[in-house]
């Protein structure tokens, strides 16, 4: 992060792809994300901080609005909220890895959004509105228990009737698509 600091001058517009991305990944994961994100990042640009002594990333919105955040706060420890949705992602997995693997072999690799081709390591799956309908329904993030994580970081529901619930409901309500990395990070969060 301090090398992509380092690399712009205050008041520029950050405009190499991988600092780009590696921005909105990190705004992905701050304990404020959907209400930093709003209705979705456009660019980003480097500012002074608050207090002015160091360089800061600053959102700019699709609405044109601006959002200063702090990227050490995306670095603490993940939220329980952010726990279970890495869980239920982990837990539906799967299911989408099913469905990138059929539009593969049928060569439709490229986005839903732009038509342009994807890499298979710049593709994403969004899945937010869905997994928040479905916490509501369950009671919130509080109702929902999760294993220890295992080597690879992941956690799952202790409660399996609860997971196995999480897996139908994505199949019923999931309408698949893909999106590269950057169309996925600019999408509005709920």
């Amino acid at each position: 992060m301090q090398a992509i600091l380092g690399r712009y001058g205050l008041g520029k517009v950050v405009d190499q792809e991988d600092d780009d991305l590696l921005l909105r990944d990190l705004l992905d994961m701050h304990p404020d994300a959907a209400e930093k994100i709003g209705p979705g990042v456009d660019r980003f640009r480097v500012i002074a901080t608050p207090r002015g002594h160091h360089k800061g990333p600053e959102a700019v919105l699709v609405d044109g609005s601006k959002v200063a955040f702090s990227y050490q706060k995306c670095l603490d420890a993940p939220t329980h909220r952010q726990r279970v949705l890495a869980a239920m992602r982990t837990e539906i997995q799967p299911q989408v890895n099913t469905y990138y693997e059929s539009r593969k072999a049928s060569h439709t690799l490229v986005s839903d959004e732009s038509g342009q081709p994807l890499a298979p390591a710049d593709v994403h799956v969004s899945f937010h509105d869905i997994a928040m309908e479905f916490i509501q329904a369950a009671d919130g993030f509080d109702a929902v228990d999760l294993t220890a994580e295992t080597a690879r970081g992941l956690a799952l529901f202790t409660d399996r009737t609860l997971a196995e619930r999480w897996h139908a409901h994505h199949q019923e309500h999931a309408v698949l698509g893909l999106l590269s990395a950057k169309e996925n990070l600019r999408r509005p969060r709920p």
